[in-house]
């Protein structure tokens, strides 16, 4: 019976009209009389028995014929019943996504550059300045967008004048941000706005580049900055229903209840990404070199999962995305400002870097977090496509 579904299109369609007739007789099976449920499950057996019987198309199609009649008599209609069955499947497909995203693949943004450079935040570049900067066609525009993440922004000016201030981001709209800026032009006159849609939410990467006034003429850019939105990747949330997590893999964690984390952000719920370095039992320390010692033993490029994070000639002073683990020794919050300090790991617990540490608040500062915290470990790059597409960010 197997191998005739798949060679004949009759047997195909019976079974999925028999499927159907079954369905509506379940969902009416206590509004429909004795005598209809009666005439429909004679039907719908008098069908199947032709069916298993090996009848030829031609025989198969009268029983077909027969059994939507006794359906069309006994059935009662729906109103609107293409609206339904649209609804029915909309509602399906929502259950189902919404099963794969809480056991088994959970889409998440890397929002910062803390674990650069295996993973990537979104990044900026001012092109106000760069005399081979040429702004893409619409085409080309729509090409980077799709594929590599690309956005660009750029108004050019119309006559001399100066950006007066900048307004803050605005998500009102939930769905893209927008930002206003006020131009002020040569010979007085009212401030003049410009609407920046879907340009940087992160007020630390704005005010490297967008601090007002700054000064224009006439036909040069006010804006033009390339802003690459941050990596898109699968949590995997179904791994560590069977194992424990593993020294050096990336996890993904609730920051709510780490209370020195609270001290931080406040005591909200949000997602965080970072390598996992101590596992319970664990002293962490850094040494002089910049690499992190569990129990003493230094980690470095040969250690699995680390030839990213110690990439680095360590007689070079650390910058963007170089392994340091005390160059924000200087703040008093920090936990590991001297080779001398250490953390150690309590049961059940767990302590994670950033990639990039030079620009990563993770557990030098608020310590251990709770295996309760942990939701999964970073799976598959799935957009932008850059050399990080796939699995190859481990």
């Amino acid at each position: 019976m197997k191998l005739r579904w798949f060679f004949s299109a009759t047997f195909r369609q019976a079974t999925d009209l028999c499927h159907h007739v079954r369905k509506l007789l379940n969902a009416q099976r206590d509004i429909l009389s004795p005598q209809a449920l009666a005439a429909l499950q004679t039907a719908l057996r008098d069908t199947r028995a032709a069916m298993d019987s090996g009848a030829g198309a031609a025989d198969l199609r009268k029983q077909m014929e027969s059994l939507e009649k006794t359906a069309t008599k006994w059935i009662k209609p729906y109103p609107n019943a293409e609206w339904r069955d649209n609804v029915e499947v909309f509602l399906v497909a929502i259950v189902v996504a919404m099963g794969i995203r809480t056991f088994f693949l959970q889409p998440f943004k890397i929002p910062t550059g803390s674990m650069q450079p295996t993973l990537y935040g979104v990044t900026i570049k001012d092109c106000r300045g760069d005399p081979n900067f040429k702004m893409p066609g619409f085409l080309g525009r729509t090409y980077e967008l799709l594929v590599h993440g690309r956005i660009y922004h750029q108004f050019i000016a119309s006559q001399d004048g100066q950006v007066v201030r900048v307004g803050p981001v605005d998500h009102s709209l939930h769905i893209v941000n927008r930002q206003t800026f006020w131009v002020q032009y040569a010979g007085g006159g009212p401030e003049v706005p410009i609407t920046l849609w879907c340009g940087p939410d992160d007020p630390a990467t704005q005010a490297r580049w967008l601090e007002p006034p700054w000064f224009f003429h006439k036909g040069d850019p006010i804006l033009c900055f390339k802003e690459t939105t941050g990596d898109h990747l699968f949590v995997d949330r179904l791994t560590y229903n069977f194992r424990h997590p593993r020294r050096g893999e990336i996890i993904v964690f609730k920051t709510r209840g780490i209370e020195r984390l609270a001290s931080f952000i406040g005591d909200k719920d949000q997602f965080y990404i970072k390598r996992l370095i101590g596992l319970p039992g664990d002293s962490v320390s850094i040494g002089d070199d910049r690499h992190a010692r569990i129990n003493g033993l230094r980690l470095d490029a040969g250690t699995p999962h680390f030839a990213n994070v110690y990439g680095f000639d360590p007689k070079k002073e650390p910058g963007e995305s170089q392994y340091s683990g005390h160059v924000l020794a200087g703040d008093p919050r920090a936990l590991l400002r001297s080779p001398d300090d250490s953390i150690p790991v309590p049961p059940k617990s767990y302590l994670v870097f950033g990639d990039n540490t030079v620009n990563s608040l993770d557990s030098r500062y608020w310590g251990a977090l709770s295996e309760q915290n942990v939701i999964g470990t970073s799976f598959f790059v799935y957009w932008p496509i850059t050399s990080r597409f796939g699995w190859g960010q481990q």
